[in-house]
């Protein structure tokens, strides 16, 4: 299935909760989780500037899910995120057994960025959801967006 211009809403929260992320000093990654019946259900941003590395928002929403909702409605969820899972967020998508992951920008789109902005590698290495996570379903880049979550990443390592 591909992302549907309905889904562009989605995708665009997460873009601003990404720049929410900047603006308050963390890395730029927003997410947001929508049930099965298209309504939001819970949304957040990276939140790492505190020290604590696993605050990603993706990982967060995984949290959330498995404590408010039933395991068939986590299944028919969506997780919109300004970028591809982490391998950790990932593993958590996929435990809890939330659906759907439609993303902006790619684990390896990122990394190019991060390249060309001489950014030392992260202490994880980058993997595509699909080899963290091959049974959950996964949407992505998103062109129509990309350029902005680009851009944030540009303003971020500008600092």
């Amino acid at each position: 299935m591909a992302v549907k211009d309905t889904e562009l809403p989605y995708l665009r929260r997460c873009v601003e909760l990404a720049a929410e992320a900047l603006e308050a000093g963390d890395e730029p990654f927003g997410s947001v989780l929508v049930g099965g019946d298209g309504t939001v259900l819970a949304e957040d941003r990276n939140r790492i500037a505190g020290g604590d590395s696993t605050r990603h928002p993706e990982f967060e929403l995984a949290r959330w899910a498995a404590g408010h909702m039933t395991p068939a409605a986590r299944e028919a969820a969506t997780v919109y995120t300004s970028g591809e899972h982490c391998p950790m967020c990932a593993a958590a998508h996929a435990w809890v057994g939330l659906g759907r992951i439609v993303y902006v920008a790619s684990s390896e789109q990122l990394g190019g960025w991060l390249k060309e902005l001489g950014v030392p590698e992260a202490p994880v290495r980058s993997l595509p959801v699909r080899e963290v996570a091959p049974g959950v379903t996964v949407e992505g880049p998103v062109p129509e967006l990309t350029e902005e979550v680009h851009a944030l990443h540009r303003r971020l390592h500008a600092r």
